[in-house]
Order: structure tokens, then sequence, then C-alpha cells
């Protein structure tokens, strides 16, 4: 049985409003154990039997028959997340910056992403790592930064999805 960090895409953001703790009643309904919802933004822990890809159709279906919306999630084992949010290339806190990881499923979608590293302004910091994408920005220009306005794009949400390093940190505890 493996523990994984499921990130749903857009969620409490956008108009898709879910309360978490029906979240954590639907993925408990489609058979995974251990849910745990970590804040309001869209982080669920559960244990499963089944490899990451099963682990992201099923939430993903769940979530669409349960909830009506064209809902696409990420699911990474935690020794995965671990070693990701270890790998952050930057310093970890930067006063007036966001530090974020941005997950990729798709290599195409993330040799894209990583491109804009050449577009940055002078104080964002974007690094291509293995399957994400970090990214520090500063606070006030984080949508307005070549990854904040390229996120966006409707091509992007069934395969990103960005968390703050804190949040990693918590499903990490």
């Amino acid at each position: 049985m493996a523990r994984y960090a499921v990130f749903l895409r857009g969620v409490n953001v956008g108009g898709v409003n879910l309360k978490m703790a029906e979240v954590a009643g639907v993925f408990e309904d489609a058979g995974f154990t251990g849910v745990r919802t970590v804040l309001a933004s869209g982080n669920v822990l559960l244990d499963s039997r089944a490899g990451a890809a099963s682990v992201r159709e099923k939430a993903q279906k769940a979530l669409r028959d349960a909830f009506g919306y064209d809902a696409w999630v990420l699911a990474y084992d935690l020794d995965t997340v671990r070693a990701i949010s270890q790998a952050y290339p930057f310093e970890r806190e930067v006063e007036g910056h966001h530090s974020y990881v941005t997950f990729v499923a798709d290599d195409g979608v993330l040799d894209e992403l990583a491109a804009l590293a050449a577009d940055a302004g002078p104080q964002e910091r974007i690094a291509r790592g293995d399957g994400v994408l970090y990214w520090q920005v500063p606070r006030q220009a984080t949508l307005d930064s070549a990854i904040g306005k390229t996120m966006g794009k409707k091509r992007y949400k069934a395969t990103t999805t960005t968390r703050n390093l804190r949040t990693l940190e918590k499903l990490l505890r």
C-alpha cells in the first residue's frame, strides 16, 4: 500500500468550489483509504495499492461523477513528492517572494514551460526538475510573470498544477 498526494487542479479558485470534507467522502466511496485533505486548495493524502497513473484516473473519474465538473488531478507517491521538494534549486524562503513547484505530467509541456526561463522577469527564477518546473517569483508579480501568464491557458489544465513549497512541506509532515 502506497501513500499518495493527489493534487486537484483549479479547486476553490476560478469558480470550482468544493468542500474538502465532501471531496474526502468521494475518494473514500471510490475505495481509497486513509483519506485526509490538507488546506482547502485541493490537496488530498490517500492510500492505494494501485500505481500513480491508476490513482489519477480513478480520482478524476470520482470527482467528475460526484461533482459534475471537468476534474483534473495529478497523483504522486509521497517519496516522489519528498524528492521533488528536497531538490528545490533556489533558496526556499525569500522575503517578498513565492516559491512554487509546478507538477507536469507531459514531457512536451514541461519542455515548453522550461523554455519560458528565457522570458523570465528580473526577479523571477525558473528551473526544470524531474517532471516539475521550479519557480520563484515576487509576490506581487505572480500573475504577470512569464509562468503566471502561461499557466492560465486552457491547454495546460489536464497536465499541470502548481503548489507553493510551503504546501508541499505541510503534506510531507
